[in-house]
């Protein structure tokens, strides 16, 4: 059954916790599509849930299909781990869950920090990709040298501190409030309850090593490499990505395709994300048709972060 929601809202499908071997237990909300449906695995971004980075989009993009989202470790109820953050192990164990689900490929989509993900994902289980969408992200998270060092120091800083044993008792309001979309907070209180207690499950020690390693990623080197259909959306208004680091991300992948949003990074909370979401699968699924690769042998690069 669904959980429920106020009227209005849309309704979350239904999750359940996966054990991965070896990783970890996850949680994953799945919506069955039309019969002999591709299926898409959606990524979120920093400081979101499956839930939260989805809840817009679940029932559109149902209607073609089949849909899977897992909350990524350290997020929501995802893997939980003593090791520090990696976006490599996040894309691992995504590859794990596709294997448990006996899924693939797939479309992978990724919004912010689940495009770095994607990307990943990619590089080091190709055999499990049939394409990509990209979206609100990039080959890199903070353009230029200085603002790269200031931004990496600091949150380098913050997660030693917590791992040395100054855990986050709590995690301030404002800090909270800044990060959950405008667009959320001022839903009715039922919808505030639950998006409050999605934050509330996440690791802050590990949210803030992830945070450090959105900072230092940079796939310029190989992402033109690529070679699976891909989609990158690119919102034109956005404070967090710029769209000029997006529009890197587009020339820098061979034949891929633009779908442009007039609007922020918090789009995805907007009933008007669904339609280019869904035209973007669409688009990759298509591209994809007949053209899905065997398993190949991991590449020699395959271990790189």
């Amino acid at each position: 059954m669904p959980e429920p929601s106020p009227v209005n809202e849309p309704t979350l499908p239904h999750g359940r916790r996966v054990e991965l071997p070896g990783r970890g237990t996850t949680f994953v909300r799945e919506v069955a599509g039309p019969p002999g449906a591709p299926t898409v695995i959606l990524l979120h971004g920093l400081v979101a849930s499956a839930g939260l980075n989805w809840f817009q989009v679940f029932e559109p993009l149902s209607r073609r299909f089949h849909v899977i989202a897992p909350d990524l470790r350290g997020h929501g109820r995802g893997v939980r781990s003593g090791r520090r953050f990696t976006l490599a192990d996040c894309a691992d164990d995504v590859a794990a869950l596709l294997d448990k689900l006996g899924c693939g490929p797939v479309i992978v989509v990724g919004y912010s920090m689940g495009g770095p993900v994607a990307q990943l994902l990619w590089k080091r289980h190709p055999e499990r990709v049939a394409g990509l969408v990209l979206c609100a992200t990039g080959t890199r998270f903070v353009p230029g040298v200085r603002e790269r060092l200031i931004f990496v120091t600091a949150v380098a800083a913050a997660a030693s501190g917590t791992r040395a044993g100054q855990a986050m008792t709590r995690v301030p309001w404002d800090f909270v409030r800044h990060r959950v979309p405008a667009v959320i907070r001022r839903r009715p209180q039922s919808f505030r309850v639950w998006a409050a207690g999605e934050m509330r499950r996440h690791d802050w020690r590990m949210i803030l090593e992830a945070a450090h390693a959105v900072g230092t990623y940079n796939s310029e080197k190989w992402i033109g490499q690529v070679d699976v259909p891909t989609a990158v959306i690119v919102t034109t208004e956005d404070n967090a990505i710029p769209p000029l680091e997006q529009m890197r991300l587009l020339l820098a992948i061979p034949h891929s395709t633009m779908h442009r949003i007039d609007d922020g990074h918090t789009v995805c909370a907007k009933r008007s994300f669904a339609t280019p979401l869904v035209t973007a699968c669409t688009a990759v699924a298509d591209g994809a048709g007949g053209r899905r690769r065997p398993p190949a042998p991991p590449r020699a690069d395959a271990m790189a972060d």
